[in-house]
């Protein structure tokens, strides 16, 4: 029972590392999953996920064998 991690850019660069995983607990969220990998960085506010390569917004309770993806967020210019 696993989560697999993926961190893209900035976010790689918090974390120290560009993927990982951690036990699956029931109830777990996003920001709990960054916890348990990044820890002397919080949680970002403006992040952008993917859930099983499905982007979503805002915190998510994941399910056990989920793969997310951490990106920082995207600005046109």
């Amino acid at each position: 029972m696993s989560i697999k991690v993926k961190f893209f850019a900035r976010m790689r660069d918090e974390a120290g590392r560009s993927d990982g995983e951690v036990e699956y607990v029931k109830g777990m969220s996003t920001a709990d999953l960054w916890s348990k990998l990044v820890k002397d960085v919080d949680y970002p506010e403006s992040v952008m996920l993917a859930v099983n390569m499905e982007y979503v917004s805002g915190e998510v309770v994941l399910n056990d064998g989920d793969e997310v993806a951490f990106f920082p967020p995207v600005t046109g210019g």
